[in-house]
């Protein structure tokens, strides 16, 4: 997992309440053991970034952690928005609506951006940089990778919600979608959405845009997100661009998100480089693309291919 912090933070979540859940967050870089403290890395700071982007190196390359066939990208993603709280009878910038926009047009011929993707690949040796024909590639959505959205009233969403507790909200949605086994959860990517003037892990304090990570839950690993309230911290707020609008944090935010679990589904089995994951590499460029549903501010990504950040394939 790679989160993507606004100043240089790290934070640590403790296991054992995570087990007290019943759940296990694994982190980019933390071993599959329950008896220690996962950790969240973060690279993408709050304020404004740099226009300019460095210089390629060797080290930019993304190669795959591990051979596995599962768990290392995502090869069909689908997408859930979990709008978590009563607290959303409240929505001043429209995130719900934005959000939901955003992943309606993330497919076909207009969407140039999501094509980055489908270079990467799955069930290929550990190491491996271009996939070529070999292995499980990304398939880049031919419909709407949106797979459901849900408005969590039943109570409200807490003010500081811990990791563990955006965990078991992932689990919950799960069931609620009827992704009860692991099958169809090796493609299922949640993501929690907390509303206005609540802290989700501490933010804005922990020093992160958002992250994301995979759980362990009776129905198999999950994959999900933590995307905070962003539009609270104002205009320019995890985006290079410093025109006002509101809403470009959050959209960049959530593409660099659903763009790292696609390529690292359970962290960090999946594709990293010497700058992080795929969008980690590439924070520092923004551009707004029309979708058949709007434009939106969708974060450039690290192409092996074409061995620089671009925002399109």
């Amino acid at each position: 997992m790679r989160f993507r912090p606004f100043k240089a933070a790290a934070h640590t979540l403790a296991a054992v309440a995570l087990a007290a859940l019943g759940t296990t967050s694994l982190a980019y870089g933390a071993e599959a053991q329950p008896a220690q403290k996962a950790s969240h890395f973060g690279v993408k700071p709050l304020g404004h970034s740099l226009s300019s982007q460095p210089a390629a190196r060797s080290t930019n390359t993304l190669t795959v952690g591990s051979s596995a066939s599962q768990g290392v990208v995502s090869p069909n993603p689908k997408v859930y928005l979990v709008f978590w709280g009563s607290q959303w009878s409240s929505d001043p910038a429209g995130v719900a609506a934005d959000m939901q926009n955003m992943f309606k047009g993330l497919y076909g011929s207009k969407d140039t951006w999501g094509t980055i993707l489908d270079q990467y690949c799955e069930g290929v040796a550990k190491g491996t940089a271009a996939c070529g024909t070999s292995g499980i590639h990304v398939t880049h959505p031919a419909s709407s990778p949106l797979g459901g959205v849900w408005f969590d009233k039943t109570s409200a969403a807490p003010s500081s919600a811990t990791a563990a507790q955006l965990a078991s909200e992932a689990g919950k949605a799960a069931g609620h979608f009827g992704n009860t086994t692991q099958a169809p959860n090796l493609n299922a990517q949640y993501v929690i959405l907390s509303p206005t003037g609540t802290h989700p892990d501490g933010f804005p304090n922990s020093g992160f845009c958002a992250w994301h990570d995979y759980t362990s839950s009776s129905y198999g690993k999950l994959a999900y997100t933590n995307l905070p309230y962003i539009p609270d911290n104002g205009a320019g707020a995890c985006t290079t661009f410093t025109d006002g609008r509101l809403l470009s944090g959050i959209e960049s935010t959530e593409t660099h998100e659903y763009a790292e679990t696609v390529t690292d589904f359970w962290p960090s089995i999946g594709w990293n480089g010497g700058g992080g994951e795929i969008g980690d590499e590439c924070q520092q460029l923004d551009a707004y693309v029309a979708l058949s549903t709007g434009t939106f501010d969708l974060q450039g990504l690290w192409s092996n291919s074409a061995n620089k950040c671009v925002t399109h394939g």
